[in-house]
């Protein structure tokens, strides 16, 4: 290489030489094109030109070295300048390379100059220098295809002469060893020099530019439809974002997103539901659907028999299908019936994705058209990435009333605990009072008259039956809700166990209200633990009579139902309960008067063990009444021995 560095630029000595030339601006994508039609028209005329090419660097001369192999095969005269950054230096073969210095002007120049008898072309710009901020570490460098330059193009046999002059001049400063090859050359761009008209083949210049520009239009088509794609993708996941953010509500969450989804994909019809893998087939509660595309709100949609649900959920990913119809399995008669609820549905192509947290199933999001119409390719990745917004939805959804459940059940464990204190409390303080009482006046007045001394020994016996009721309570319901009882059931008729829980009501007979029990001979039998089931008939009883006057009725009535199951009904017309009572007189400890201001006696834990035993007994339980003294009833159910 010269040891002297030549700074000058070609551009500039160009249009100082020819003032009438007027420098515009280019785009790189623009003298690409440009570049690529000048070579082509080489490659495809018969003429031997002279072709010099300046890439400024040597990268950007790696990228075409194969097609100067292929030009130099048409021609001896090609010479390559670029600015060495690896392996590029001053050689000779298929044709020259000339490397000049990094701080040549060359460095921040393009050029391609092409001169052969019949035709002339020239293209010699020169980058346009970045703005400061661009080289600050905080901004990022514009795009290489947004790269600009400035300089001349054109035909011009004299212009194009000129600036191959200047190139073989500054290739002769380099290479001073190519003097006899330059010298030729330069004698070649005299004699072109002087040639009027261009008798070349234009089409293949026109062809390639063509060509090029119009590949240049379809990337540009599809980065903005990529662009399109992913504002579109942000819109949908910020809007989702917004929503979560603003609702833990599951319904408003997944209303918003069907309506969202379907929307933007501009599907038919768009759902979102709920499911787990063990389900068979779920109710469809969220939907989107087109003016004309018939809804499948509240309609059962299935889930093991899916004929894609399996695919997504082994794959774990989003399945697309354009067409269901050219689906081999669609015309196969073993699988075809899996497609009758698509087919129903009018279901012709489909998008499906499932609504995974770790691994586990939550849901599924599916996206319908009455068409084939094909879904676009980015279209999957985008409901893939809902549905993760979904998932995310969901289970905050779900540990937020998680979390309230456990706020309920500690609110509820702590009025248990100051129901249980103040319950035992009175229960057990006034019975052992009593009981204290008794036995101090025994044992303190040994000539105590004989009937008053019975009397004193009847009212601690029956404290102490009460106080034992009690603790019997306790346990019972422990041994309930710890799981600890073995059940016996068995076939039993239900009168002779009416009958049980008749005999073993407390209170005397003669201040019982009437009792009357309606039970047609002819009921079937019942399968139950008949010790059970008698504690349930007596609490009830009990219950009824504690809470009726003396001059109303209780009445017990029987009926067996179609669905296998015996219904009891125990009415009665005493105090009865407030609407919004009706359900919370099953929870222990439960009482309507408060705990220290009772009428009537009771530790609150009956109806409690009531509903546990009638659960496990595999019925129902549960009470009616229209309002405070109006009366009351208790229902339950359980199994027939022998369903009708």
């Amino acid at each position: 290489m010269a040891n002297k560095i030549i700074v000058r630029s070609v551009l500039e000595d160009l249009l100082a030489q020819i003032p009438r030339l007027r420098s515009q601006l280019y785009f790189k994508t623009s003298l690409t094109a440009l570049s690529h039609a000048m070579e082509d028209q080489v490659l495809a005329s018969a003429d031997t030109p002279i072709i010099i090419a300046c890439f400024q660097r040597e990268r950007f001369y790696r990228q075409e070295a194969h097609r100067y192999q292929r030009i130099a095969s048409k021609s001896d005269q090609v010479y390559v300048l670029a600015a060495p950054e690896t392996e590029f230096t001053n050689c000779s073969g298929d044709y020259e390379t000339i490397a000049f210095d990094p701080q040549d002007a060359l460095s921040q120049e393009w050029h391609l100059v092409v001169l052969s008898p019949n035709y002339s072309t020239c293209l010699i710009c020169r980058e346009v220098r970045r703005s400061p901020t661009a080289t600050r570490p905080d901004v990022l460098p514009p795009l290489d295809q947004a790269r600009r330059f400035e300089g001349i193009w054109t035909f011009d046999r004299e212009v194009t002469a000129t600036a191959a002059t200047m190139l073989l001049q500054r290739i002769q400063e380099y290479r001073p060893e190519l003097c006899q090859k330059v010298s030729t050359a330069l004698s070649m761009v005299a004699q072109f020099r002087s040639r009027e008209g261009c008798s070349g083949d234009p089409a293949p210049f026109a062809d390639r530019l063509v060509t090029y520009l119009q590949a240049g239009q379809y990337k540009q088509i599809k980065a903005y439809r990529q662009i399109a794609i992913q504002e579109r993708k942000e819109r949908l996941t910020n809007a989702m974002t917004t929503t979560i953010r603003n609702s833990l509500n599951p319904a408003e969450i997944l209303t918003q997103a069907v309506a969202e989804l379907g929307t933007v994909l501009e599907s038919d019809r768009c759902l979102i539901y709920r499911c787990r893998s063990t389900d068979s087939r779920v109710r469809i509660e969220y939907e989107y659907t087109t003016a004309g595309t018939p809804s499948l709100r509240h309609q059962y949609w299935p889930v093991a028999e899916h004929p894609y649900t399996q695919q997504a959920l082994a794959h774990q990913q989003a399945v697309q299908v354009d067409d269901l119809r050219a689906d081999p399995r669609w015309q196969h008669p073993e699988e075809a019936k899996y497609f009758k609820p698509l087919e129903t549905a009018a279901v012709q192509a489909l998008l499906l994705a499932p609504v995974l947290y770790q691994g586990r199933l939550l849901g599924m999001v599916e996206l319908h058209r009455t068409t084939p119409v094909p879904w676009h390719d980015m279209d999957a990745e985008l409901v893939a990435a809902i549905a993760i917004q979904v998932g995310v939805a969901l289970i905050q959804a779900e540990a937020y009333a998680d979390l309230e459940e456990l706020n309920a059940q500690l609110e509820a464990l702590d009025r248990t605990r100051s129901n249980l204190i103040a319950i035992t409390g009175h229960e057990l303080r006034t019975p052992l009072s009593t009981i204290q009482i008794c036995l101090e006046s025994l044992a303190s007045e040994p000539d105590m008259d004989p009937e008053l001394r019975q009397v004193m020994l009847s009212t601690a016996l029956a404290d102490a039956e009460r106080m034992r009721k009690l603790i019997q309570d306790f346990l019972t319901l422990s041994q309930l809700e710890s799981g600890r009882v073995q059940w016996r059931p068995e076939p039993l008729p239900i009168q002779e166990l009416v009958d049980l829980a008749l005999s073993s009501l407390r209170t005397p007979k003669e201040q019982l209200p009437s009792i009357h029990a309606t039970l047609p001979q002819e009921l079937p039998l019942v399968r139950a633990d008949g010790e059970w089931l008698v504690e349930v008939l007596s609490k009830l009883l009990d219950n009824a009579c504690k809470f009726t006057e003396q001059s109303g009725q209780v009445s017990i009535v029987a009926t067996p139902r179609q669905d296998g199951l015996l219904e009891v009904t125990i009415a009665d017309t005493g105090r009865g309960i407030e609407p919004d009572r009706l359900e919370t007189i099953f929870d222990r400890f439960y009482q309507e008067e408060g705990a220290l201001r009772r009428s009537a006696g009771g530790t609150g834990l009956g109806l409690a063990i009531c509903r546990q035993i009638i659960t496990n007994l595999g019925g129902q339980i549960w009470a009616e009444s229209a309002g405070r003294d109006r009366g009351s009833e208790f229902h339950f159910t359980i199994p027939l021995a022998d369903p009708l």
